[in-house]
């Protein structure tokens, strides 16, 4: 059984932002050489999510509305983690929501997605360096 392992890394220049990164995951995947299998692609930080859904603006801008009302950003002093210096308890609410990873089938060779599947980066607390692991396993 083969092993894949790749960090890959995000500098969001805006405090939110989803990236559709499924054209790096399946450049992992061409470089693994794993023909079947799983692949693992996962957020490394508290205030960022990896889901799957579909790239249609609509939907994008309408997430970022639904997500800011369910866990608004202001007024910072709605929330107790931000007593501790920090702004960011609204982007800890929103990865629990997003999610932390995801798992896709790997068949022939390709991301065994169903139709309009694609893989996101969601940053809740950009502009500063972020990791998303993606793992690979299969044969």
């Amino acid at each position: 059984m083969k092993s894949y392992r790749k960090e890959l890394w995000f500098n969001v220049p805006t405090r939110r932002a989803s990236l559709n990164i499924t054209p790096q995951v399946e450049a992992c995947l061409r470089e693994s050489g794993v023909q079947e299998g799983l692949c693992l692609v996962n957020a490394m930080h508290i205030t960022a999510s990896v889901y799957i859904n579909d790239d249609e603006a609509g939907l994008l801008h309408d997430y970022e509305r639904w997500l800011e009302e369910l866990a608004p950003h202001e007024p910072l002093s709605q929330y107790r983690h931000n007593l501790s210096g920090e702004d960011n308890a609204d982007a800890h609410m929103k990865r629990q929501i997003m999610g932390r990873e995801v798992v896709v089938a790997i068949s022939n060779g390709k991301l065994d997605f169903g139709p309009w599947e694609q893989i996101f980066y969601g940053e809740f607390d950009g502009k500063r360096n972020k990791r998303v692991l993606v793992k690979i396993i299969g044969e």
